[in-house]
């Protein structure tokens, strides 16, 4: 930010902050999907996360796909993710999520990002 005059600078900290807070601050106690950067796929209620998105998930599993047998939930419980660790954050559709037969569904695991 250099050129910037200070109170520029400051204006643009506090748009940067404003904009990385807003988004998360909307689902703070409703049920997330995390998509990991090595491919993981956890569910849980957001509790709390922080300036550098490091999340903390409570009533959490991982849910594990395979192309052979149906989707395996493991509990989790309460559960940090550091934030250069998330690839995507999701609001989980509830409604949808409790009509689906997770034993019947088959998916390739997601691949880690490669960056």
């Amino acid at each position: 930010m250099t050129g910037l005059d200070p109170e520029a600078k400051q204006q643009r900290t506090f748009n940067c902050s404003m904009a990385t807070t807003t988004g998360l601050e909307s689902l703070v106690d409703q049920i997330i999907s995390v998509i990991t950067n090595d491919g993981r796929n956890i569910v849980g209620v957001l509790k709390g996360f922080d300036q550098a998105t490091n999340i903390i998930l409570d009533e959490s599993h991982e849910r594990v796909f395979s192309t052979k047998e149906g989707v395996q939930q493991h509990v989790l419980g309460l559960y940090i993710i550091r934030g250069d660790n998330i690839g995507v954050i999701g609001e989980l559709d509830e409604e949808l999520d409790a009509s689906l037969d997770f034993s019947k569904l088959r998916a390739h695991p997601l691949k880690p990002v490669v960056h």
